[in-house]
């Protein structure tokens, strides 16, 4: 599991991916549903596919912050990228451009380096110990998740 908390550009890249897969699912399980109207089959295709999504985009949006003040990038690289998730496929180009620029590290500056301030602070004992912060970050985002589902589905969030 550490060697997923390698580096930066590892750990991103993998949740990229992850986001444009589970974007996949979500719109396979709504062509189900919407343009072939399977039915139930395909309101599970949905409810798996949404939850699917909806679990890694989270997961993504906080490892975009998390590499975001690692890496000290700008202010507007960090909307971008939380942006890209919004938009289906765009999280795979926006890592690859952000790797391209320099914006992913082989290593993690904030594992040696002093942190500066408390948004590093914190970022900076998330690394030093990953396998905890991982599980802090899996109670977290299924909270937020549970949350979520609990409020229903976005569609019906502005009726």
């Amino acid at each position: 599991m550490t060697s997923l908390f390698r580096s930066p550009r590892t750990l991103y890249g993998l949740l990229a991916l992850a986001e444009m897969v589970t974007w996949t699912l979500l719109l396979a399980g709504m062509a189900g549903k919407y343009l072939l109207r399977l039915g139930e089959l395909g309101d599970l295709g949905v409810r798996i596919g949404g939850s699917l999504h909806g679990f890694v985009f989270l997961s993504y949006c906080l490892v975009t912050v998390l590499v975001a003040v690692d890496q000290r990038w700008p202010l507007r690289d960090l909307v971008v990228g939380l942006l890209s998730a919004v938009v289906p496929y765009a999280t795979l180009p926006f890592e690859r451009s952000a790797d391209r620029r320099g914006l992913l590290a082989a290593t993690w500056r904030l594992r040696s380096e002093q942190p500066a301030g408390a948004a590093e602070g914190t970022v900076a004992a998330a690394l030093r110990r990953p396998l905890l912060a991982a599980a802090l970050a899996l109670v977290v985002v299924s909270v937020v998740f549970a949350l979520l589902l609990a409020a229903g589905p976005p569609t019906q969030w502005f009726r």
